[in-house]
């Protein structure tokens, strides 16, 4: 069987047949900016529509449904009477404590970041702000579930925190602590002090970072005029690098506040058996079968989080993030 070759003519014709299509279609494109924009950004609207818009809405849509307290059975139809259970003592507590928490863990956050992050900026060397970036970033490397139950071994009655307050001879110090009502337990491991030592602990790079990209952004010639007027130290950062750095710190809060009211992990690994709006959902989901109290539960947090970036907008933090 004889096998023919396309001649170098009816190769130039394939060619340029090809070629003349790619440039009708680019010249076609580039005509068309809107179609392009299109293009590019509707598959991953459509995907975030689907399943992240969509999964919210259905969310919602459960919320209006109730239980029926004898079958058990969740009865599909519209009613307000699961937003009712939310208002019950036992509901608004655990509401209240993870709120609460939520605020204690994102102001201890920002006190502690804070100084951190203006060294960094201020003071600290190339080389040291290197190693300063990989100590804040390094937790994050690892498994957050492996950094939640390390900190349970350190927090337990046989942990090093007991030991070494031992050798100093202030275990008294740790008991009177755990004795406090609401905030002790048996030990640091099972307390809410032990979970707001953690909570703090892994959200605090959250807020690290973006106060230190809020203070990098910090003109340094605004300082030295600050200065050169008659300015304090203290009178400066008050005046001028705390106001243009305050952006940093809601965008970190913006964080450390949902990451905590959203948290169920810390609460089930060193909590007592007050719930959390984590566990409440996780619970009524699971356990009880109650989806309409959960999905209702999950609502709460997304209001707060809705209220507060707005406020976090007024205040110019999506610039700092």
């Amino acid at each position: 069987m004889a096998v023919t070759t396309p001649s170098p003519a009816q190769s130039t014709s394939i060619s340029s047949r090809s070629g003349s299509f790619w440039q009708r279609l680019s010249t076609f494109l580039y005509r068309r900016p809107k179609l392009v924009l299109a293009l590019l950004l509707g598959p991953p609207l459509l995907a975030y529509g689907v399943f992240y818009l969509g999964s919210l809405f259905a969310l919602l849509i459960q919320s209006f449904f109730h239980l029926d307290d004898f079958t058990g059975v969740v009865v599909r139809e519209f009613t307000l009477a699961t937003y009712a259970d939310l208002f019950t003592p036992a509901n608004l507590d655990i509401a209240g404590r993870t709120f609460g928490m939520a605020v204690a863990v994102t102001i201890a956050s920002a006190v502690l970041a804070f100084p951190l992050a203006y060294y960094m900026v201020r003071y600290a060397s190339p080389q040291a702000k290197v190693i300063l970036y990989l100590a804040v970033l390094l937790p994050l490397w690892s498994s957050y579930l492996v950094r939640v139950y390390a900190w349970k071994l350190i927090l337990a009655k046989e942990g090093i925190i007991s030991w070494f307050l031992n050798v100093l001879d202030l275990s008294w110090l740790l008991d009177g602590l755990l004795s406090i009502p609401g905030v002790g337990g048996p030990s640091l491991s099972i307390s809410v002090i032990g979970m707001f030592l953690v909570f703090v602990y892994v959200w605090l790079p959250y807020m690290i970072l973006p106060i230190q990209a809020a203070l990098e952004r910090v003109p340094k010639s605004l300082l030295e005029a600050s200065g050169d007027l008659g300015a304090r130290p203290g009178e400066t950062f008050r005046h001028v690098t705390l106001p243009l750095a305050f952006p940093g710190v809601v965008a970190g809060s913006i964080f450390t506040f949902s990451l905590t009211l959203g948290d169920f992990i810390v609460p089930s690994t060193l909590g007592n058996s007050s719930f959390f709006i984590g566990q409440a959902v996780l619970s009524h989901q699971g356990t009880s079968g109650n989806i309409p109290l959960a999905a209702a539960f999950t609502v709460i947090p997304i209001a707060i989080m809705a209220i507060y970036l707005l406020a976090a907008k007024r205040l110019g933090a999506f610039e700092a993030l």
